[in-house]
């Protein structure tokens, strides 16, 4: 079996595969048709608009699942930046992911596609909320963690309320940390943000978007791609030692995010940071739902827009998991993927 070769007329895709804290990265290395566009988000257009089932057959069974998530990489569209990247989950494309920025990070430079420098590694990438430097620790020949500094990222109102079925009133704040979420406190829900309570959280966090979706309109400063609310993300107390929080991300349609949500830590450093809760280059130690980490912090303050923001830098680690080699054959009618949850 090990010399099989697939007839010629199967499409082949090439991934490698890693993890963020937990959370899966499928990052498509060959296979793909080329997607055009001046800019990200006009790739991001194109790829949504022609391209999208491949999305569907590498992020959906049978060749996914519901809570996988994949990146690919396009060419740079600014002076500056090394790659460009799509980000990719079960309901479409995201506008920016700190945990696949980290798994990326820790590919690209280990692959040998960005030269490694020690002690530390720049990797700028392009994505469709904007331009991201990212940053990796070198130690022994191998990146070590990765820490990047994300978009600027505002808070859009705290102390919310909104009226949600089944749930009756909950207070909300909103954020934007790459994209908009939602942060309820999970007491407020009569949640723990354990593993076991998977299906409640999902069915909750979905509930609490759709309300807040079905309320109020979210407008970006610059961007209209960006106009939407990714998720819901709730917050309570950790259980790990020194760490100061937990976060679970109930995302898309529906996925439970494994890793503190990098983008969500984000949004999180701009709401303490409104408060007065932090100061500039105050560490956070936020887990996730299994316990993994990723420590942030707010480097500057900066206007954006109508809003007074934010500079995040969060960091975490990666580990590179495999590679596969996927075979599509012309004749199977689930080529395309299908999803259950």
């Amino acid at each position: 079996m090990k010399d099989w070769k697939p007839p010629q007329d199967r499409k082949i895709i090439k991934t490698i595969e890693v993890h963020a804290a937990g959370e899966p990265l499928r990052i498509i290395t060959d296979g793909l048709p080329d997607i055009p566009g001046r800019t990200i988000l006009e790739k991001r257009r194109y790829f949504l608009k022609n391209l999208d089932d491949f999305r569907t057959a590498l992020m959906w069974e049978p060749r996914g699942h519901a809570d996988m998530y994949g990146a690919i990489l396009t060419d740079p569209v600014t002076p500056e930046s090394d790659v460009g990247v799509l980000f990719l989950h079960n309901e479409g494309l995201s506008t920016m992911c700190g945990h696949g920025v980290i798994a990326l990070a820790k590919v690209l430079v280990e692959t040998g596609r960005i030269p490694m420098e020690s002690p530390l590694t720049e990797v700028k990438m392009d994505t469709p909320a904007g331009l991201v430097a990212s940053f990796a620790r070198i130690g022994e020949g191998q990146v070590q963690s990765v820490y990047f500094q994300n978009v600027p990222s505002f808070v859009v109102a705290l102390d919310e309320t909104i009226e949600v079925p089944g749930l009756g009133w909950v207070r909300y704040d909103l954020a934007f940390g790459g994209a908009f979420y939602a942060y309820v406190r999970a007491e407020d829900v009569d949640l723990d943000l354990t593993a076991k309570n998977c299906r409640q959280l999902i069915e909750k966090g979905l509930n609490i978007k759709r309300a807040i979706m079905d309320t109020r309109d979210l407008v970006h400063p610059f961007e209209e791609d960006l106009n939407f609310l990714y998720g819901t993300i709730f917050i309570g107390p950790p259980r790990g030692e020194g760490a100061d929080s937990r976060n679970v991300c109930v995302f898309a349609g529906g996925e439970v995010d494994r890793s503190p949500t990098g983008t969500g830590v984000s949004g999180r450093l701009a709401i303490h940071y409104a408060r007065g809760e932090i100061g500039l280059n105050q560490p956070l130690d936020v887990e996730s739902i299994i316990g993994t980490r990723f420590t942030g912090r707010a480097i500057k303050e900066i206007p954006f827009g109508p809003y007074q923001a934010v500079i995040p830098e969060v960091e975490g680690t990666a580990y590179i998991t495999g590679r596969n080699e996927f075979v599509f054959d012309p004749k199977d009618p689930l080529a395309a993927g299908f999803f259950l949850r």
